[in-house]
C-alpha cells in the first residue's frame, strides 16, 4: 500500500526492477499483455506505452516529474490505457516502436512514450516531455491533451495515420547482400570508412555523444592480425588508451559508464552496463594478447574485478546495471553524486597528499561536471606518484566513496548479457592466470542452465532472485549466451558446453532464420506476433543478435566441423558484405566475423594426458594467446570423445602436442610452445 492508502498498481506482481519502480506510481499502470490491449479497445481509449530501463536517468526524471504528480496521472487514468515497458525483458517490443520512432523524428531515445491504437498500431512519437514547455518541446500535459483531442475529434484520421505507419513499417527491407561473406575488397573499404570517421585526436568515432566502440575494435584488433594493418591497430590502441584515462572509466573502482556526453571521454553518463563491461574486458584483454599493454593488462582485470564484486548476484549470474543516480548525501538523488570529487574533498580524504593526487587524476578548483566536482580522470602524470603511493592514496579514496549512498542495481539476469560476461571472464581468467575469473564464468553458466535453459533447451531472457521470467529469450540471447559457452570450451576443455552451444545454435538455425534468404530475424518464428518481426544487423551498444549469431556458428562449426553451422554463418555474413563497406561503425562485430572467416579460423587442437600436467598447460595457455582472428581451441586427452576437434591427434613421442587445422585438416603437431605461438601469430 502506498503512503497515501492507495493500492499499488498492476506493476507489483511483475519482476522486472524497473516496472517495480513503478508499481506505487499513481498512474494505473498495466505491464505489456494481451489483457491491455482488449481493456483498450472495451474502453475505447488510445493507449500510452512507456519504454525504459531501471537504470536510465531520465527514466528516473520523468517518473518523478510526471508518473508520480497526481494530477497527471488522473488525467493518464481517464483518458488511456497505460503500458510500462522494461526494454530490457522486452527488446522485441523496443526495438519495434523504436524503429517507428526514429522513422517519424529522426532520433530515440529512453524514455520512449508512443501512442497506440488499442490493435497496438502507433501514430504519435516521442522520447522524454518535460512538465512544462522546455526549449521548444511542449509539456507532457500538452501532449496528452493534444492525443487525446486528435483520438476524439479526428479518430478516422489517426487511423489512417496508424496504418500508414504500419504498413511503411512492413515494406522496409534490409539490404541482405548475397549469401556469400565479405572479401578482402570489402573489408578494406570498410576499414577505409572508419579511417575517415576516427577521431585522431581524442579517439574514437564521430562526436559526442561518445560510445565505447568495443565490437569495432575487436574488428581493428582482428583486422591487424591478419593483415598486418598498423593503422588498424593504432586506431584500436589509441581509443582503448584515451578511454582508459578519461572519466568514462571508473579510476577507482574499475569498469565503465556507458558513454562520455562529450569527445573527450572526461564526463561520462554514469551508469555502468553489464554489456559495456562484459564487452570492454574482452577487448582490452585482446588488445593486450596482441600489444603486450601493461594499461589493456591493468583495466582488463580491473574491469572484471568490477563485475564479479558489484554484479555478481547470489545466485551467481551477473545484474544488468548500476544507476547512474544516488543519494548526494542530502536526500536528493543526483547523477553522478557516487563518482566525483572536489578538491576539498581530496583534502579532506588526502591530507597532505591531496594537491598532487588532484593533479594527478584531474580534479580541478573549477571542476569538470557540476558545481565545482570533477570526474576523476588520469591524465599523463604518472610521475607524481610512485607506484605504492598511487595503490595508497586509491585505497583511501575509495574507502572515504564507499562511504557513501551507492547507485541502485538491477539486479535483473538478462542471458545475452551473461554470455557475453561469461566469455570475458573465462578468457581474461584464462589469460592472466586468475582461475577465479574462470570459476565465476562457470558459475554463471551453472546459472544459465540450471534456470534459464527449459527442457527443450529453449532460453528464457531474464531472471530475477533466482526465478526466471515469463519472456522468451531472442535471437541474441541464443547467440550471445552460445559464444559464452564456446568460450568456456576453449578454456576449460570441458565439452558440455561446447554441446549446449550446439543445442542453443541449432534453435537459431530451426527458429531465426529465413530458409529463403539466410537473414536472421531477432524474434522466433513461433514467437508472440507484433506489428511487425524485428530484425536488424545492425550494433546498438551490445553486438546486433544477427552477426552474433553468425560468429557463433562460424566457431562452433570450427570445432566441430558442422557443415549446416559454417553455411549459414556463410549466409548471415552476406548482410555485411553489403554493410560493411557503408556504415561499418555499425557493424563492428559482424565484421570481426568476416575476418575469422577470412583466416579460416583457425583451429587448434592440444592433447596431452591431463590438462593440469605442466606441458599441457604451456601448450593450451600459447593457443588461447593466439591472436588469429576468431581461432578455436579444444585442450583434452587424445582419446576424450567430448571435442570432436580432438579426435585422431594423438600425443607426439608421447608427449603433449598441438595441431594447428583449418577445416579439420592439420598442419605437422608440434610439441614446441614457441612453433605454436610463430603459427598462431596472424
Amino acid at each position: 500500500m502506498r503512503k497515501d492508502g492507495v493500492m499499488p498498481n498492476r506493476l507489483a506482481h511483475e519482476t522486472s526492477p524497473y516496472l517495480l519502480q513503478h508499481a506505487d506510481n499513481p498512474v494505473d499502470w498495466w505491464p505489456w499483455s494481451q489483457e491491455a490491449f482488449e481493456e483498450a479497445r472495451g474502453s475505447g481509449k488510445p493507449v500510452l506505452l512507456s519504454v525504459g530501463y531501471a537504470s536510465c536517468h531520465w527514466c528516473h526524471v520523468m517518473a518523478h516529474e510526471s508518473f508520480e504528480d497526481e494530477a497527471t496521472a488522473a488525467y493518464l487514468n481517464e483518458h488511456f490505457v497505460n503500458v510500462k515497458v522494461d526494454r530490457e525483458e522486452r527488446p522485441d517490443v523496443d526495438a519495434v516502436y523504436m524503429e517507428a520512432v526514429q522513422a517519424a523524428t529522426g532520433q530515440g531515445g529512453w524514455p520512449m512514450t508512443v501512442f497506440l491504437t488499442p490493435d497496438a498500431e502507433p501514430f504519435y512519437f516521442g522520447t522524454y516531455f518535460p512538465p512544462a514547455p522546455r526549449h521548444g518541446m511542449p509539456s507532457f500535459r500538452q501532449v496528452l491533451e493534444g492525443v487525446q483531442q486528435a483520438w476524439t475529434g479526428r479518430r478516422d484520421e489517426v487511423a489512417e495515420v496508424a496504418g500508414k505507419i504500419v504498413r511503411d513499417l512492413a515494406e522496409r527491407e534490409i539490404s541482405y547482400g548475397d549469401s556469400q561473406a565479405p572479401g578482402e575488397e570489402e573489408l578494406a573499404g570498410a576499414l577505409l570508412g572508419l579511417t575517415r570517421e576516427y577521431d585522431a585526436q581524442r579517439g574514437g568515432f564521430g562526436g559526442a555523444p561518445k560510445f565505447p566502440p568495443s565490437m569495432v575494435i575487436e574488428f581493428l584488433l582482428r583486422h591487424h592480425a591478419r593483415t598486418g594493418s598498423e593503422g588498424a591497430l593504432q586506431m584500436a590502441a589509441d581509443t582503448c588508451e584515451r578511454m582508459a584515462r578519461g572519466g568514462i572509466y571508473d579510476q577507482l573502482g574499475g569498469g565503465f559508464a556507458r558513454y562520455s556526453v562529450d569527445r573527450d571521454w572526461v564526463v561520462p553518463h554514469f551508469e555502468k552496463m553489464l554489456y559495456d563491461n562484459a564487452l570492454l574486458c574482452r577487448v582490452y584483454a585482446h588488445l593486450w594478447r596482441s600489444t603486450g599493454s601493461e594499461l589493456a593488462r591493468r583495466v582488463a582485470l580491473e574491469t572484471a574485478d568490477f563485475m564479479v564484486r558489484e554484479l555478481r548476484t547470489n545466485e551467481g549470474g551477473f545484474a544488468s546495471a548500476l544507476d547512474a543516480d544516488s543519494d548526494d548525501g542530502t536526500g536528493k538523488h543526483v547523477e553522478g553524486a557516487y563518482y566525483v570529487w572536489t578538491p576539498q574533498q581530496f583534502r579532506e580524504v588526502l591530507g597532505d597528499d591531496a594537491e598532487r593526487a588532484a593533479q594527478y587524476f584531474g580534479v580541478t578548483e573549477e571542476g569538470t561536471f557540476e558545481e565545482g566536482a570533477s570526474v576523476l580522470q588520469l591524465p599523463q602524470h604518472e610521475g607524481l606518484f610512485v607506484a605504492e603511493k598511487v595503490a595508497s592514496v586509491r585505497e583511501r579514496l575509495l574507502a572515504a566513496r564507499a562511504e557513501r549512498p551507492a547507485p541502485g542495481r538491477d539486479d535483473k539476469v538478462v542471458a545475452a548479457w551473461n554470455g557475453l560476461a561469461i566469455a570475458a571472464l573465462a578468457e581474461t581468467g584464462a589469460y592472466f592466470d586468475r582461475p577465479d575469473l574462470v570459476e565465476a564464468a562457470v558459475c554463471a553458466a551453472d546459472l544459465l542452465v540450471r534456470l534459464h535453459l527449459d527442457e527443450h533447451v529453449q532460453i528464457a531472457r531474464t531472471s530475477k532472485d533466482g526465478q526466471v521470467g515469463a519472456n522468451a529469450g531472442v535471437l541474441e540471447d541464443y547467440a550471445d549466451v552460445a559464444e559464452g559457452f564456446l568460450a568456456l570450451a576453449s578454456v576449460t576443455g570441458e565439452g558440455v558446453w561446447l554441446e549446449f552451444a550446439g543445442f542453443l545454435l541449432d534453435h537459431v538455425l530451426a527458429r531465426f532464420v529465413d530458409e529463403r534468404s539466410g537473414a536472421l530475424y531477432d524474434t522466433a518464428v513461433d514467437a508472440e506476433r507484433l506489428i511487425r518481426r524485428p530484425q536488424d544487423p545492425t550494433d546498438n551498444a551490445a553486438p546486433s543478435g544477427w552477426t552474433a549469431a553468425a560468429g557463433a556458428l562460424l566457431s562452433y562449426a570450427a570445432q566441430t566441423g558442422a557443415e549446416p553451422h559454417r553455411a549459414a554463418a556463410e549466409r548471415a555474413l552476406g548482410v555485411v558484405k553489403a554493410l560493411g563497406p557503408r556504415v561499418p561503425r555499425f557493424i563492428g562485430w559482424g565484421l570481426a566475423a568476416a575476418e575469422a572467416w577470412l583466416d579460416g579460423p583457425k583451429e587448434v587442437a592440444v592433447v596431452g594426458p591431463a590438462l593440469d600436467d605442466p606441458a599441457t598447460r604451456a601448450l593450451h595457455r600459447t593457443a588461447l594467446l593466439g591472436i588469429a582472428p576468431g581461432a578455436v581451441v579444444a585442450a583434452g586427452t587424445p582419446d576424450s570423445d567430448e571435442l570432436p576437434l580432438l579426435a585422431g591427434r594423438p600425443l607426439v613421442g608421447g608427449e603433449p602436442a598441438a595441431y594447428v587445422c583449418r577445416n579439420f585438416t592439420c598442419d605437422a603437431p608440434t610439441t614446441d610452445p614457441e612453433r605454436l605461438r610463430a603459427a598462431l601469430s596472424g
